[in-house]
C-alpha cells in the first residue's frame, strides 16, 4: 500500500515502518518474503528504497496473499496428506472449506492493489508520505 501511494520514488523502510508503528525488523523480514515472491524490489543506495515490482494494476491481492500466507489449511483435515480423521470420507466440512477459500481467493483475484490504493491523495496524508516535488509547488 505505502509504495502505491508513493510510486513517484522509492519508499524508504524507516519511513514505512514508522507510517505502520512497526519495527525495521519485522518490516525486513516481510519485505524479504515480498521480494522472493517478485512484488517488490530493492534499490540500493543513498536514494534506493523499495518499490513495486510491477504497476499496481498487474497485482493482484490474491497474490500477494498468497506469497505471503505459508498455509491455507483451515482445518486439520484440509491437507490432503493427513488421513487421522476418523470422519474424513464421510465429512463435507472439508469440501465447504475448499469451496469457501475458492470464493475467498476469487475475490482477492479481482482486486489490484491500484484498486485498494486508489485514493492516494488520503493514503498519502495519513501514512506521512511527503507529496511529490511536482505536485509540491
Amino acid at each position: 500500500m505505502y509504495c502505491a501511494a508513493n510510486p513517484e520514488r522509492p519508499s524508504k523502510v524507516a519511513d514505512i515502518a514508522a507510517s505502520f508503528a512497526m519495527s525495521e525488523t519485522h518490516l525486513f523480514k516481510i519485505m524479504k518474503v515480498l521480494v522472493d515472491g517478485g512484488l517488490i524490489k530493492t534499490i540500493r543506495g543513498r536514494n534506493g528504497g523499495i518499490v513495486l515490482a510491477r504497476p499496481a494494476n498487474k497485482i493482484t491481492i490474491g497474490e500477494v496473499v498468497r506469497v505471503a500466507e505459508e498455509s491455507f489449511y483451515l482445518a486439520e483435515c484440509f491437507n490432503s496428506g493427513r488421513k487421522d480423521c476418523p470422519i474424513l470420507t464421510t465429512c463435507g466440512f472439508n469440501g465447504v472449506l475448499h469451496e469457501a477459500l475458492e470464493a475467498f481467493m476469487d475475490v482477492l483475484d479481482s482486486k489490484t492493489i491500484e484498486d485498494i490504493a486508489e485514493n492516494r491523495k488520503d493514503l498519502r496524508k495519513l501514512l506521512h508520505i511527503e507529496a511529490p516535488l511536482a505536485a509540491a509547488s
